[in-house]
């Protein structure tokens, strides 16, 4: 942050190529000149990078979840979602896109559901409550086939 740099400095710290760092260059990335070799400010680097990071947050409004295809937020397909808890505390909020039919996915806490989906039906799936109730293994198991 108190120094500069070099583009090839630059992607090396970043782990990017450096034609990333000239292509930022050409879309607004401040330099110390004009001069050779090409010198950027770490605090205008550092300050460049965080404001090129908040303009693509998409934050999601209560009932929506962030779709990775359609990279934008989206409402639950049908009004439907699930819940699959991880712990006692909270879990994970699964529904499908409207647009694209994609599977969507938000972490909550358990008693903010109301709260994070109104009006959406939400459908609670428990865990299975001990290891006797799971599906058995497979007959051809190493274990079996020792003897």
């Amino acid at each position: 942050m108190h120094r500069s740099y070099s583009v090839e400095e630059a992607a090396l710290k970043l782990g990017v190529h450096k034609n990333s760092i000239r292509g930022w260059i050409k879309s607004g990335l401040p330099t110390v000149d004009n001069s050779r070799p090409t010198l950027i400010l770490g605090a205008e680097l550092k300050a460049w990078l965080d404001k090129r990071r908040k303009a693509a947050k998409r934050p999601c409004s209560p009932g929506t979840f962030y779709c990775f295809k359609c990279r934008t937020p989206k409402a639950p397909a049908l009004g439907m979602v699930e819940y699959k808890p991880m712990n006692d505390t909270s879990g994970n909020l699964i529904a499908f896109c409207t647009e694209c039919g994609t599977m969507m996915h938000r972490r909550a806490r358990k008693e903010a559901i109301e709260a994070n989906m109104p009006s959406l039906a939400i459908k609670i799936t428990e865990a299975k409550p001990s290891i006797i109730e799971r599906t058995p293994p497979p007959l051809n198991c190493d274990k079996m086939m020792d003897t």
